[in-house]
């Protein structure tokens, strides 16, 4: 019977990180706050001074990362007088200096955005969430997040050209060639990095959670059960949640009492199946 710890800390991950071991977690999946946003809650950060204040954090993450370990970092920028700010540009720059190889850019698709108006623009739809590693060969396990084949198996396969039954030479320079064939019978496929994602939530204490299939769609690409995961800025505790019902272990810093007291209410022992149990452990 496999034991899953969940622990919870609350304080600033800059300082609790720092009694970490190194290569201490095979995934870092986490939201921190966005520039200037949630300042009744967080405060807010100056969009010029995001990059000086994450990237003391970001050396921690990178520390303690196992070498076969992933980190996604969902952000998006904003607009400040009229146009977009290049802070989450200056970011990726500072963190591929920092040692981090910026491997991958998913993009979440919020299917069901708040409606809004702008003089100048449309509503955000969508969110960034930046994949990176420290060494090119890093844990990923595709089968895992695989999806239907859907209608497109059924149209594009009925009549295949005798190109789409070789492996050819891209016909855009890309390099890779294809071979349409291969998948005629198979049932699923490989999804895109697009993550068409409903921005609904049971949990309303907090002002910026973001669903539970977000974390879980990424816990099972990176990671297999046991191994363990970390959420730096861990709002209401939903990648802790998520990683327990996944079985795997899991650490949450938040720093905000009150988003803490509501993370330690949302995770509690739950028995999945006669094999496992969960467990909270080592609560601060």
């Amino acid at each position: 019977m496999a034991t899953i710890d969940t622990n919870l800390y609350l304080g600033d991950c800059l300082e609790i990180l720092s009694d970490y071991d190194a290569d201490s977690f095979d995934l870092i999946v986490t939201s921190p706050p966005y520039a200037d946003r949630r300042m009744k809650t967080y405060g807010g950060i100056n969009p010029n001074e995001y990059v000086d204040w994450f990237m003391p954090r970001a050396e921690q993450f990178l520390r303690v990362l196992k070498p076969s370990g992933t980190f996604i970092l969902n952000i998006k920028e904003k607009a400040v007088n009229g146009e977009r700010h290049t802070y989450v540009i200056e970011l990726i720059l500072e963190m591929k200096k920092q040692g981090w190889l910026w491997t991958e850019e998913f993009i979440w698709h919020k299917k069901n955005s708040y409606p809004g108006k702008w003089p100048n623009r449309f509503r955000d739809a969508w969110e960034r969430c930046l994949q990176f590693n420290k060494h090119k060969k890093f844990n990923m396990y595709q089968e895992s997040v695989m999806v239907p084949m859907g209608d497109w198996a059924q149209k594009r396969l009925k009549k295949l050209s005798e190109t789409d039954k070789n492996r050819d030479t891209s016909k855009v320079g890309s390099g890779f060639g294809k071979n349409v064939s291969n998948w005629l019978d198979r049932k699923m496929a490989y999804p895109t990095n697009v993550l068409h994602l409903a921005t609904e939530t049971g949990n309303r204490s907090h002002s910026a959670v973001f669903p539970k299939t977000l974390p879980e769609w990424f816990i099972k690409l990176f990671t297999k059960e046991n191994d363990c995961v970390l959420d730096p800025f861990a709002g209401s505790g939903t990648t802790c949640q998520v990683a327990q019902k996944l079985l795997r272990n899991s650490v949450g810093i938040e720093i905000m009492p009150e988003y803490y007291k509501v993370a330690k209410e949302n995770i509690t022992p739950t028995q999945y199946n006669i094999e496992h149990e969960t467990s909270i452990a080592n609560w601060i």
